[in-house]
């Protein structure tokens, strides 16, 4: 039975707020890497009935369908039964890393929210256990990435793809690091970077004790092998991926959830400083009004440009 590890992210276009990027790893059978067959005892996707089962599915989907209630139901019954507070769910007992540090300084993060946010927590309890048993073992990572380190990526590289292909190769190798030394396989799919087609040096990069070799690299799919390491490896590139396996649409839906408990930080924050102020999502266009009605306020508190505006 191979490990699938689904990578995607969400807030990469937009001007304001995070940049929100996971890893999900499931324990799923040899003849269903997917697992949609394996899990559909316990999730259903979009286009089927709600008939009890947990909602999972590309995250653009769930939010359209079912809002944000739907999004916590499916990644809270997922993984997070255990923690109360965005810090819990972000880190666990663990150090907070770098980019952590640059999210604890932001002055609308809130790190001691209380979660879920919608949803009782008691309602959840049972999809918990029923999707770990069901799953045969899980794990996940995240990275979020406020606009003072989306901007000091974006200057010393010169593109805001180098951000997305950073936080892909760190999760890459926390995924595979953080798997049990059981000498399973490890299928890795990632959601396609763009109209990029080659993926060699960012595989590389992820997995630098291994030989990385290049089976198929164009549109419809990039498929890279990893020999030399102490377990088969895979890591394949498709565009929608979210829909090919149960782990990129649960790292889908992690990433839209997490964007979504930072949006409503956000707008809150500002909202305490400009009155009558309309929320944004921070998507161009809309986020320019936003930037434009905050900017006074920035002066007062002493924020420049680079520390809240994503410049590409």
């Amino acid at each position: 039975m191979p490990w699938a590890v689904g990578i995607d992210e969400a807030g990469y276009g937009p001007n304001l707020g995070p940049l929100v990027q996971a890893a999900v790893a499931l324990h799923l059978p040899d003849d269903d890497p997917a697992g949609w067959d394996t899990l559909r005892g316990v999730v259903r996707r979009c286009h089927e009935p709600d008939d009890g089962r947990l909602l999972i599915d590309d995250s653009k989907k769930v939010y359209t369908r079912g809002g944000f209630e739907a999004l916590e139901r499916g990644v809270w019954a997922a993984f997070a039964a255990a923690r109360h507070t965005v810090h819990e769910f972000l880190w666990g007992e663990s150090p907070v890393p770098d980019w952590g540090a640059d999210l604890w300084a932001e002055s609308w993060f809130d790190a001691d929210q209380v979660l879920p946010v919608e949803v009782p927590a008691a309602e959840l309890a049972e999809g918990f256990g029923r999707f770990r048993e069901a799953a045969g073992g899980c794990g996940w990572d995240v990275r979020l990435v406020p606009a003072p380190w989306f901007n000091r990526v974006c200057d010393e590289c010169g593109s805001k793809g180098a951000v997305l292909a950073r936080g892909l190769v760190e999760l890459a190798a926390g995924a595979f690091a953080a798997l049990p030394a059981d000498g399973r396989p490890v299928v890795s799919l990632c959601d396609k970077q763009g109209g990029r087609n080659f993926y060699a040096a960012m595989v590389q990069q992820a997995f630098p004790d291994g030989w990385v070799v290049a089976e198929k690299e164009g549109a419809a799919e990039s498929r890279y092998r990893v020999d030399r390491l102490d377990r088969p490896v895979s890591v394949v590139f498709r565009p929608r991926a979210d829909g090919d396996s149960v782990a990129v649409a649960l790292a889908s839906m992690v990433c839209k959830y997490l964007r979504e408990v930072c949006m409503r930080q956000f707008n809150r924050f500002w909202q305490q400083h400009v009155p009558d102020l309309k929320p944004t999502a921070g998507y161009p266009g809309d986020a320019k009004r936003f930037y434009d009605a905050i900017r006074p306020a920035m002066a007062k508190l002493g924020l420049t440009e680079d520390q809240v505006w994503r410049k590409r």
